[in-house]
């Protein structure tokens, strides 16, 4: 009698702790491949992809609009450049206000809240516009994507609200992929807000050095101990980017093009990597015209018409008090292959969907 009981206690331990292992691994299972972490101390949301951080939405007060800043690939690989907020040896140290990736534009009635920077003077300070963030309404993590929606107010220097804007963040992947949507609606406060057609604008990225396309131009670098160097002569060293747009066109050329899509890709410790801006359909000026330099400057620019048209076409957008407008931008940072424009194509037509 005696064995039998202690054959089924053995039994019942054996069948609790294999509960136990199952219900660990289910648990496991269950973990959210797309996390959101608030960290309101530090003004900054993470979005991590497996436990690894993809991008962060910060908002510090020294930088005049929030960002997502670094840039991560899948594997690893920063290709958002450091300056401001970070020094990396080699890298350049022009356009304080170029950080990670914006949304803003040269001239919202009479203001710049492009060029707006911690470099201006206080003399020019009435020049410019600020975008303060407000509120995280939504980070919700998830197995099949994250989505991050964010308030934020576009401010007169004076502190009038020209425009309220809702943006939400929807993160996945495709493979090697991340695939990373932003729909931002701005909405017009009291009084009318009007978009003069200007060069500076609107969905923007800076990229590290490597992602750059090679030059030869004098310009200042980061040195080791972070201190900026002018070089004389480019060092161009690892330096292999170069744009590809949806319409076959290639480097600098791509300046001032009209595309529905564009490719900035590059090697980094022999690894392809990629960055796609896809435009909408829906978006005011589609297909956006584009604002992308050699020197690491990649922007969609739907709004400055008659800058690229050398005045042929007039856009001098507005938006009525309480009217609003939105704009979709789907953004793929991809590696660990060489990314066809089959495959951004089809990328480009479900997002259209």
């Amino acid at each position: 009698m005696k064995k039998s009981v202690t054959l089924f206690t053995t039994i019942i331990m054996q069948m609790f702790f294999i509960g136990m292992i199952a219900a660990s691994g289910n648990s496991g299972s269950k973990k959210s491949k797309f996390s959101l972490v608030e960290i309101p101390a530090e003004n900054k949301v993470e979005i991590r992809i497996d436990g690894e951080l993809f991008t962060s939405y910060i908002y510090p007060e020294d930088i005049a609009k929030p960002v997502l800043w670094p840039i991560n690939t899948l594997s690893g690989k920063v290709l958002s450049r450091g300056f401001p907020l970070e020094s990396i040896p080699g890298e350049r140290v022009d356009h304080p206000h170029h950080v990670g990736h914006w949304m803003n534009y040269g001239d919202v009635n009479g203001l710049d809240f492009w060029n707006n920077s911690t470099a201006r003077s206080k003399a020019d300070a009435h020049k410019y516009g600020s975008i303060y963030h407000k509120e995280v309404s939504t980070a919700k993590s998830g197995k099949k994507s994250g989505v991050l929606e964010t308030v934020s107010e576009w401010k007169a220097p004076d502190g009038t609200v020209l425009l309220v804007e809702n943006t939400k963040f929807i993160v996945s992947t495709v493979g090697n992929t991340i695939v990373l949507d932003r729909i931002s609606t701005l909405t017009a406060q009291d009084k009318e807000v009007s978009f003069k057609d200007n060069k500076e604008g609107m969905y923007g990225l800076r990229v590290t050095r490597a992602m750059e396309l090679p030059g030869t131009k004098a310009a200042v670098f980061t040195d080791a101990h972070g201190n900026p160097t002018e070089t004389k002569v480019l060092d161009n060293t690892g330096v292999k980017g170069n744009y590809l747009s949806s319409e076959g066109i290639e480097g600098k050329e791509v300046w001032g093009t009209r595309a529905r899509w564009m490719n900035l890709y590059s090697t980094i410790e022999d690894e392809p990597v990629a960055l796609v801006v896809i435009d909408h359909p829906e978006n005011v000026g589609y297909p956006t015209f584009w604002h992308a330099r050699d020197y690491g400057l990649f922007a969609a620019n739907p709004l400055g018409q008659s800058v690229f048209t050398k005045g042929k076409t007039v856009l001098d957008y507005k938006l009525a008090p309480n009217q609003s407008v939105t704009f979709k931008y789907r953004l793929l940072v991809h590696s660990g292959s060489v990314l066809s424009p089959e495959v951004i194509n089809e990328l480009a037509d479900k997002f259209a969907k």
